[in-house]
């Protein structure tokens, strides 16, 4: 057996891998040079992300707007639920660099236990999928975002609804729309599963908590306040760039001015064509494409997808490629994606490659976005086998 087979099968080793990346990047982050953010002259931190979550707690208990600019404080605007603010301040009472790194924790912690709760799959698989999500989740903890959890969350409830785990799997993407409101399009997943009934009124229950629980911070008034503006800010943030998605792609690639709605209802009548195969519901290796589907889907279709976004597609391309039989052209995908999109970030390849080439046509999404074509193709046509088990493989 060798060095990398060993790894892959050892859950702790890996685990102290994710635990490292946890640390390093907060390491890197607080003793790392403060910058600007476009050309302002004030210096902002480099975990200017934490500090956006962090402060938008206190701003939530103090009454004020949390969709505004707090320029002295951070760069960007807070565009996360009143939910999410008032959770995140069991992070934000904590001394700043305690609370960045259990920040970063908790996000590889719930990716890589999410993975090793996927049902139906033999533990070295598990580990290959952790391990081809490495330098994705370490871009993804540098840069102090959400998207991980995300990520992991999406995982979790698969694994719940696998187990019939309605009200663990359906507060599992609850919390997703509450963090970033593209999580709403793994709803589709329970289609998938029976006691749609239940699924129905565990997930209002759990919308309608998140919704309220705001309310032990705020007045009434400052509560319907902050609905509002969060609204009014999410349909103006639309139109604010084009992002690493199909839509920049088609316009840098083609010279395409194509009108985004028109290209997600096109990438939503393609995400829904599966689902019309209902006898394939009962095929494991079907549900979990779904899950490939929508982890895809939410970063290729969206229009603000920057390179850490894309943790949560490459964990989506982990779960197409490694929990059906392999082929030879999956297989070349893989390879592409791991090239092109987890490492186009990285300094293997030289700084005008990646500024020149890379980064203005969107090398870093075309990967995935070929490879959710494939999922789509393979969801209509292909006949889908689980992938075989070490023990099968062995024999």
């Amino acid at each position: 057996m060798t060095a990398f087979q060993r790894l892959v099968i050892s859950k702790r080793s890996l685990l102290f891998i994710v635990l490292a990346i946890a640390a390093f990047a907060t390491l890197q982050s607080v003793f790392s040079h403060p910058k600007t953010f476009a050309n302002q002259p004030q210096l902002y931190t480099t975990y200017n992300n934490y500090m956006i979550f962090k402060q938008s707690f206190f701003h939530l208990i103090e009454g004020k707007n949390l969709y505004r600019w707090h320029v002295d404080e951070h760069w960007d605007l807070f565009k996360y639920s009143p939910a999410f603010a008032l959770v995140f301040g069991i992070l934000s009472i904590m001394p700043t660099f305690v609370g960045l790194f259990f920040w970063n924790l908790l996000n590889v912690a719930v990716i890589f236990f999410s993975v090793y709760f996927l049902p139906r799959i033999d533990l070295r698989t598990k580990g290959l999928m952790v391990t081809f999500m490495l330098v994705e989740l370490l871009t993804a903890t540098q840069n102090e975002q959400s998207n991980a959890l995300i990520a992991g969350l999406l995982l979790f409830a698969f694994g719940f609804l696998e187990r019939d785990k309605y009200w663990m799997g359906t507060l599992c993407i609850v919390c997703t729309i509450f963090i970033k409101l593209f999580g709403i399009v793994a709803l589709a997943l329970y289609l998938l599963y029976p006691n749609k009934f239940k699924l129905a009124y565990t997930t209002a229950a759990w919308v309608l908590l998140l919704t309220i629980l705001p309310i032990v911070a705020v007045s009434p008034e400052q509560f319907v306040v902050l609905y509002k503006t969060w609204w009014k800010l999410l349909a103006a943030d639309r139109d604010f760039s084009d992002g690493l998605s199909v839509i920049g792609w088609l316009k840098i690639w083609f010279s395409l001015d194509v009108n985004k709605t028109y290209v997600n209802l096109t990438g939503m009548v393609l995400f829904c064509l599966p689902l019309l195969k209902i006898r394939s519901y009962s095929n494991f290796v079907f549900r979990a494409l779904m899950l490939a589907s929508v982890l895809v889907w939410v970063v290729i279709f969206n229009h603000r997808a920057e390179s850490p976004t894309f943790i949560i597609a490459i964990a989506g391309v982990a779960v197409w490629y490694y929990l059906q039989a392999p082929t030879k052209l999956n297989y070349v995908l893989l390879v592409l994606a791991f090239i092109f999109t987890t490492l186009s970030p990285t300094d293997l390849f030289p700084p005008f490659i990646r500024n020149q080439y890379f980064w203005p046509y969107v090398v870093k999404a075309v990967p995935c976005i070929i490879i959710w074509g494939k999922i789509i193709y393979d969801l209509l046509f292909t006949e889908l086998l689980p992938r075989p088990t070490e023990a099968e493989l062995a024999q």
